[in-house]
């Protein structure tokens, strides 16, 4: 989604209290398409107040490589210097409850999966001396 704010972002403000100078809040958007051109691959838009919202566009057949995808933000208005930027991700840890709804055994199995799936670090090929996780526990 290209709405609202992120929970990261939140978090820092929240536990950090601090707001950076300049705030790049980054959507990665796949589409339905199995490619989409260089020439569509970025938007930027100064929302004001050292905020921007930069969008990445790629199609369901490419790799989302989001450090490329910023040095080719320079054509749509934005620089990033890699040494410079920090990437504040969310994470969430599911737990398993005794809600009604879904039966225990197919919580446990689903937590499971998510903690042994790819984290966002790496599917975005984020360097990892550059990630701030933050993270929330949910119980599902």
């Amino acid at each position: 989604a290209t709405g609202g704010v992120p929970s990261a972002l939140l978090h820092n403000i929240k536990h950090n209290k601090v707001l950076h100078e300049r705030v790049v809040i980054l959507t990665v958007q796949i589409a339905d398409v199995p490619n989409v051109p260089e020439s569509e691959r970025c938007e930027i838009h100064d929302l004001g107040d050292g905020f921007f919202r930069a969008i990445l566009h790629y199609g369901f057949m490419q790799e989302t490589d989001v450090p490329l995808g910023l040095k080719q933000m320079e054509r749509c208005g934005g620089h990033f210097d890699m040494m410079q930027t920090s990437f504040f991700l969310s994470r969430q840890t599911l737990l398993p409850s005794d809600k009604p709804g879904m039966p225990i055994w197919r919580e446990k199995i689903f937590a499971w999966m998510l903690r042994n799936s790819a984290t966002a670090m790496e599917f975005f090929r984020l360097p990892t001396n550059r990630v701030v996780e933050l993270g929330s526990q949910v119980r599902i």
